[in-house]
């Protein structure tokens, strides 16, 4: 992985063949304009984001989330949603659908997730947690390193992994599968 793909992962963009080519001292330097322009034009959401989890309190669930669903887009929502805390974000988790509620996520730290699926209804965490191991294997891993005992036990129950263990050898999420592997054989 070139020094660009490393500290541009982030932006989910994949980097030009003709940027990975560059030298190691071009890279460095793109790498770093480009922060400072995502820096300088991203200024001033994160007091948004807080604005905004702080109005939305005061208005009523079944007017806030047609709104969200219908007008906002999922990457804004996490912002609002990292800026309110656990505690409110679930809240509105609970009631969001479970298509949006899964974009949503991809914008959220994988621990943040883990933190909202734990405290959201078990039934609709479920509902989540079946949808992204459906849609998004490998994010719902991800999210997995960092849950409680009773939702990997539910995820134990919902896939099925590799047999054999060569298979996991380099596998990226090898801790995590052997940890749900352990909860399969109780």
């Amino acid at each position: 992985m070139s020094i660009l793909e490393e500290s541009l992962a982030w932006t989910g963009v994949p980097v030009p063949l003709t940027l990975k080519e560059l030298g190691l001292d071009e890279q460095q330097t793109i790498a770093e304009y480009t922060r400072a322009v995502v820096d300088k034009k991203t200024d001033g959401l994160d007091d948004l984001y807080h604005a905004i989890g702080t109005i939305v309190r005061y208005i009523p669930h079944f007017i806030v989330i047609p709104l969200m669903v219908e007008h906002i887009r999922p990457q804004i929502s996490a912002g609002v949603c990292n800026k309110m805390g656990v505690e409110q974000a679930v809240h509105y988790a609970n009631d969001l659908p479970v298509d949006y509620f899964s974009e949503v996520s991809k914008h959220i730290d994988n621990e943040t997730m883990a933190r909202i699926l734990e405290k959201m209804k078990r039934h609709h965490a479920e509902k989540v947690v079946q949808y992204e191991l459906r849609h998004h294997l490998i994010h719902m891993l991800d999210i997995a390193a960092h849950l409680d005992h009773h939702l990997l036990k539910f995820i134990a129950g919902q896939v099925t992994l590799p047999e054999h263990p060569e298979e996991l050898d380099n596998h990226p999420q090898r801790e995590i599968i052997e940890k749900i592997r352990g909860f399969q054989r109780k």
